[in-house]
C-alpha cells in the first residue's frame, strides 16, 4: 500500500522566549504506516502528525469511557454517533437528571452531522490497523485501531485541530471528549510523545519527562558521576540502531545512551508526576520537544501566580479559556461561538447577559491583528449574541481566540498575577466554566 504523504506546517516560537531558526522548522517525525485510499497524514501545529481525509481535514475518534452514570463514546468496532439529534439530557454528569430539554433543541444537529463519519467503499478491505465497520444505517465506515473515525465541522482547513485534543482529561463528571488520531511517533521503544501547551513533548514509557543538558556536546554526555544519579541516562539496549532523529552514543564501554537530535536524553529523579516541566527549572536542563507550539500574540505577557505561570494580556490580567460539554448521550461541546450561549451566560453572569459581559470581558485584539497560525487567531464577535459577527458589523468586537474559541479576562482580578476566576463553574470549571490559561500544563491539572 502506498503510504500517505506529509504536509509540514510552518512552526512558530515556543512560549517563554526566542527559539532558533532550526527549532522553528522542527516538525515531528512519525512511523510510516499503511493507510486506505483517501487517507493521508498532516503534521499539525498543535497535535503533530494526524490522519486526515482527502481534503486534509483531521480525523478523530471517540473512545468509550465511564461517566458518573453509564458510558459514553464508541465501543470498539461500533459507532454510537447517530443521525438522529438528541434532545434530552442523559443524566451522565451530576447534578443533572436525565430527560431535561437541551437548549435550542430545534436547531440541534445530530452527532453524525456534527461529526461526519469517514465512510468507506462497500468493497473496502482492511489495511494495517484500518478496518471497516457497519453503521446502524448499513453504511460502511473506516475505523482505526478498532475505533470509528470522523471529521469535525469545527475544522475548515487542513491542519486545524479545533474539535479535540490528545491531551484529554475526561471521565467521571467531565465530558467524554473526542481526540485526534494519527500515526505513532517515530521514537524508539520506551519513549512516547504527549501534547502540551508548549508543544509536543517527549516522555518515557511511563509518561515521565525526558530532558537534555546544555553542557553536553553533540552525541556526547558530560553528565557523569553524581550528576547521573539525579539525571538518569536513557539507556539504549545493545541491539539499538539509529532511527530518524535518534542516535546512540557510548557513555562508557558497553553502556549506550539514546540521543535525540544529537543531544543525549535523561529523566529527572525528582519528577513527581508525568509530563512534568519541573526539571526545566534547573539551570542548564530542558524538556525535549519534537516540535514547538506557535507563540501566542506578541502583546500577551507571562505572569507568576500562586499556582504557576499563566498567560496574561498586555496589562498583566490573567487570560482564561471557557470549556463546556453538554450532558447529552452524544456529549457535544458547547464552548464555541456556534454553541448555545446559555451555558456560558449561566456560569459567567447567573443568566444575566449584561453581567456576564461585565464579569468576563473578551480579550480584545487590535484592529489590524491577524491570525499567523492555526492555533492563535482573531475573530469578530457580536457581544449581544456571543456569535460570530461579520467583519465590520456595527457593535462587534475583534477578539483573540485559541483553537477558534474566544479568550476572556475576569473583572475580579485586580493586579497582575491575580487569578480569582480560575475554576469558576461546574466541576472546577472543567465541564462548564472558566480555567486560567496555564503556560505549563502541569499546573492546570
Amino acid at each position: 500500500m502506498k503510504h500517505s504523504f506529509k504536509i509540514a506546517l510552518v512552526m512558530g516560537l515556543a512560549f517563554g522566549g526566542a527559539a532558533s531558526a532550526a527549532e522553528q522548522r522542527m516538525v515531528e517525525d512519525y512511523a510510516k504506516v499503511p493507510t486506505p485510499p483517501g487517507i493521508q497524514v498532516v503534521v499539525t501545529e498543535h497535535e503533530g502528525p494526524v490522519f486526515a481525509n482527502e481534503k486534509g481535514l483531521t480525523l478523530y475518534v471517540w473512545p468509550q469511557q465511564a461517566m458518573r452514570s453509564g458510558f459514553s463514546g464508541d465501543p470498539k468496532d461500533k459507532s454510537a454517533c447517530e443521525d438522529k439529534p438528541t434532545l434530552k439530557t442523559a443524566g451522565m454528569m451530576s447534578p443533572y437528571p436525565p430527560g431535561l430539554d437541551l437548549p435550542e433543541a430545534d436547531k440541534r444537529l445530530s452527532c453524525a452531522a456534527t461529526w461526519p463519519p469517514v465512510y468507506a467503499p462497500d468493497n473496502a478491505k482492511p489495511v494495517g490497523k484500518w478496518t471497516v465497520i457497519t453503521r446502524t444505517d448499513g453504511k460502511k465506515q473506516w475505523a482505526y485501531d478498532n475505533h470509528a473515525v470522523y471529521t469535525s465541522i469545527l475544522d475548515k482547513t487542513p491542519g486545524e485541530v479545533n474539535a479535540g485534543t490528545s491531551g484529554r482529561r475526561g471521565g467521571g463528571d467531565t465530558p467524554a471528549e473526542r481526540e485526534p488520531v494519527g500515526p505513532p511517533p517515530n521514537v524508539p521503544p520506551g519513549f512516547n510523545v504527549v501534547t502540551t501547551v508548549r508543544g509536543r513533548m517527549l516522555v518515557n514509557e511511563k509518561r515521565y519527562s525526558v530532558y537534555t543538558y546544555d553542557k553536553d556536546q553533540p552525541n556526547k554526555s558530560n553528565c557523569t558521576g553524581t550528576c547521573a544519579n539525579t539525571w538518569i541516562p536513557m539507556i539504549a539496549p545493545a541491539s539499538a540502531q539509529p532511527q530518524g532523529d535518534w542516535s546512540v552514543i557510548e557513555r562508557s564501554p558497553s553502556v549506550r545512551q539514546w540521543a535525540f537530535r544529537k543531544k543525549p536524553v535523561y529523566t529527572f529523579a525528582e519528577d513527581q508526576s508525568p509530563a512534568s516541566q519541573g526539571g526545566s527549572d534547573m539551570p542548564g536542563w530542558h524538556n525535549v520537544y519534537t516540535q514547538l507550539a506557535p507563540k501566542p500574540p506578541a502583546e500577551f505577557t507571562q505572569q507568576l501566580t500562586y499556582a504557576g505561570d499563566v498567560l496574561a494580556d498586555a496589562n498583566g490580567k490573567t487570560i482564561y479559556y471557557y470549556t463546556c460539554g453538554d450532558d447529552s448521550q452524544d456529549q457535544m461541546s458547547c464552548d464555541t461561538p456556534e454553541s448555545p450561549q446559555v451555558y456560558r451566560i449561566a456560569i459567567a453572569g447567573g443568566g444575566n447577559w449584561d453581567r456576564a459581559l461585565k464579569m468576563w470581558p473578551y480579550v480584545t485584539a487590535p484592529a489590524n491583528a491577524k491570525s499567523t497560525n492555526k492555533v492563535w487567531s482573531v475573530m469578530d464577535i457580536d457581544p449581544k449574541t456571543g456569535r460570530r459577527a461579520t467583519a465590520g458589523q456595527p457593535g462587534s468586537v475583534h477578539v483573540w481566540a485559541y483553537r477558534d474559541r474566544p479568550l476572556y479576562t475576569y473583572a475580579g482580578d485586580k493586579a497582575p498575577g491575580d487569578m480569582e476566576g480560575n475554576a469558576t463553574g461546574e466541576w472546577q470549571g472543567r465541564r462548564n466554566g472558566f480555567r486560567a490559561f496555564y503556560i505549563r500544563d502541569e499546573f492546570g491539572r
